[in-house]
């Protein structure tokens, strides 16, 4: 008979807490996705008729790694007499009390739109590590089931939320151990979140050899991946979360912009399914200070990114959009004159690796020239794992990309920044 691991059954007897959010972070391959999913199922079978969803940004990933993988893995070990259909089709799941769990991508396009059409009484984020934050309020909107147990009382609205822990800067860590909104700072109600940690130290079922391959990684990658640990200040990072609040301010604080510029990175994807495309943008005030007025980074096909990048150069009344063009060369801005023909517009070109393009852009955040109107929390995630060994992060540092882009257009090809003298200091 099939027994959860002591780990697993006291993070489980917390799920029934009252808090409506719950997070478990920890190493890989420590049964988070398996507890889950099965804490899910529990909730599916209690509630007739109910629905649940589980999500990861990339809906090839959740179809390979959850649906096709983990959970029937764990229904055959768990509940071996519970016969389910799977609708491939729709990547859906239908219990015998006609209870339904959903798998999906949550940033693909028409199938997100088909998603976000339902209500949930379950939402489960899956490898959190890999989603923006942007992606979770809208998502959450849809956590709105009614519905009621077998027994006529309300099956109460939860959201379930795991990662490999990335820096403390990660939206994950501000929501639940510091208990902040990502969004602007503001303490939120204790009550409704709580979390819980999982190692492989504490699966029974993992393999010795795979615990030894764990723990023979690099120093960061054993505390994430092993130890599963939020790392603090990440040695050599070029920016702090602390750097940045002590120089963030309002959009009412800053000074009149005698310079705007619209910075993209592009990326090699050609639609949603790949990395993002980053688009930054930012001015210089009259007190020779750089403002990142906001992050409008998506993740969509080439005519469409540039049609954001284009729409907020005219919101912003911006002097110049400016382009990374590595990935696709002169199809790049052929892209962007598509969008609109008379935009001014000018091409860039990476001869340099990412971290040595940013060091002389962290050094100006370290003079406190560079100010955030605002909050942008995967933007400043992503800056925070810049180091100067470069991007320690998961996937393409593409937002933060896009502002190394702003920013050196806006300061460093003027005579405020001696960019030789600082690379040679810090060196």
């Amino acid at each position: 008979m099939f027994q959860l691991s002591p780990a697993q059954a006291q993070l489980c007897k917390s799920l029934a807490s009252s808090a409506q959010h719950f997070l478990i972070y920890g190493g890989a391959r420590s049964g988070k996705t398996f507890l889950f999913c099965y804490a899910i199922v529990i909730r599916a079978l209690m509630a007739p008729r109910s629905r649940h969803l589980i999500a990861r940004l990339h809906n090839v990933r959740v179809r390979g790694s959850v649906l096709a993988d983990t959970f029937p893995k764990m229904m055959e070990l768990v509940f071996p007499g519970v016969k389910y259909q799977v609708v491939k089709s729709d990547q859906l799941v239908i219990l015998p009390n006609g209870s339904e769990i959903w798998f999906a991508g949550i940033d693909e396009g028409a199938r997100i739109e088909k998603i976000l059409g339902r209500e949930y009484a379950t939402i489960y984020f899956n490898e959190c590590s890999e989603i923006p934050y942007a992606n979770v309020p809208i998502v959450r909107t849809r956590l709105a089931q009614s519905v009621r147990r077998g027994d006529g009382r309300p099956l109460a609205l939860k959201a379930y939320y795991d990662l490999n822990p990335l820096g403390r800067s990660h939206w994950s860590h501000r929501e639940f151990i510091d208990g902040v909104s990502p969004l602007n700072g503001m303490p939120l109600d204790p009550r409704s979140r709580t979390w819980g940690q999982l190692n492989p130290i504490d699966n029974p079922n993992l393999p010795a050899e795979a615990l030894e391959e764990l723990g023979a990684l690099p120093s960061r990658l054993r505390q994430r991946f092993l130890e599963g640990k939020y790392l603090g200040e990440i040695p050599g990072a070029l920016w702090t979360l602390d750097r940045i609040e002590g120089l963030r301010c309002s959009p009412g604080s800053r000074p009149e912009l005698s310079r705007i510029v619209v910075a993209v990175d592009p990326s090699g994807s050609d639609g949603p399914g790949g990395d993002s495309q980053g688009i930054v943008v930012a001015g210089v005030g009259s007190d020779g200070h750089a403002y990142v007025m906001s992050d409008d980074s998506v993740r969509k096909s080439p005519n469409e990114w540039a049609k954001v990048a284009v729409r907020r150069y005219h919101e912003t009344g911006a002097d110049l959009l400016v382009a990374e063009t590595n990935y696709g060369g002169a199809m790049v801005e052929a892209t962007i004159r598509t969008a609109d023909l008379n935009v001014a517009y000018k091409a860039l070109n990476a001869s340099r690796g990412k971290h040595v393009r940013a060091e002389p852009v962290a050094a100006l955040y370290e003079q406190g020239r560079v100010h955030h109107v605002g909050v942008f929390p995967d933007l400043e995630d992503q800056l925070c794992l810049f180091t100067t060994a470069g991007y320690v992060g998961d996937g393409s540092p593409d937002r933060a990309d896009a502002l190394v882009w702003a920013i050196s257009e806006l300061m460093l090809e003027t005579d405020f920044f001696d960019i030789n003298a600082y690379i040679k200091a810090y060196n």
